[in-house]
């Protein structure tokens, strides 16, 4: 354990000083937060019975901050530090593989409760969306669930990409669809149901709608055990594609 704490300060302090994973971990989620509840603050949603589109984004938002900072981040980071030969020179050292993984997946979860707390509190000043305190120990929990999950289909992701170039056009071409068709980016009573249909077939649409039921004040609160479920399994593939599939060495040695 006192090897997965250090492990995770050096990540924390690896992340924190690198300005690019900052900004569109940290900052661009705020920056569409501010868009969004800007430019259709005075709308409302048929969701949920019916409830403004500023309470519909904040944990929309957050579902997508929760993504960027497991998934996105790890697939990007761990994919370039593959192909730097970091990964393999890290394996020649004492460290055992299990305490660096946990790390990166500590820290990533780490920052995904960070940006919680920022966009809630962003939120609730700017907008007037209330946090929903009694619903705390199900925001968590399903926050915890969705991050390890995400964490895990990262680094099984890692698999697909073959270089630095292709990183981030990968992971981006596969995560902002679905965003889009998951009601992340689109409110669902816009969306088309074939769409939705579609969009439950992967895990992002799970993970909002037990992110959307847990925060939403006066709506279907607590946790959503059934979309949970869907997610944690998709964790547990994740977990089993990443156990065979990842690499330590570039692609090239």
């Amino acid at each position: 354990m006192s090897l997965v704490l250090h492990q995770l300060r050096y990540d924390q302090k690896a992340f924190w000083r690198n300005p690019a994973a900052v900004f569109f971990t940290v900052m661009f989620p705020v920056v569409l937060l501010l868009i969004f509840a800007t430019v259709f603050g005075d709308q409302t949603v048929d969701v949920a019975g019916g409830i403004e589109t500023t309470a519909y984004y904040v944990p929309a938002i957050i579902t997508l901050a929760v993504i960027s900072a497991t998934m996105q981040s790890l697939a990007m980071s761990l994919v370039i530090a593959r192909e730097d030969g970091r990964l393999k020179r890290g394996r020649g050292t004492p460290l055992p593989a299990w305490v660096f993984i946990a790390g990166r997946i500590g820290n990533s979860v780490v920052v995904a409760l960070l940006m919680l707390i920022l966009i809630a509190a962003l939120g609730r000043v700017l907008y007037g969306v209330a946090i929903p305190w009694g619903e705390a120990p199900a925001i968590l929990v399903t926050l915890i669930v969705g991050a390890a999950s995400f964490s895990c289909l990262g680094i099984a992701l890692t698999a697909a990409i073959p270089s630095q170039d292709a990183a981030a056009p990968i992971v981006n071409a596969l995560l902002l669809p679905l965003y889009f068709l998951s009601g992340v980016f689109i409110p669902d009573d816009e969306l088309p149901q074939g769409v939705i249909d579609f969009a439950n077939h992967f895990p992002i649409r799970d993970f909002f709608q037990a992110f959307f039921n847990a925060y939403l004040p006066g709506g279907q609160s607590g946790l959503d055990w059934g979309n949970l479920a869907v997610v944690a399994i998709w964790g547990v593939v994740g977990l089993l594609l990443a156990v065979r599939f990842f690499r330590w060495t570039p692609r090239g040695g």
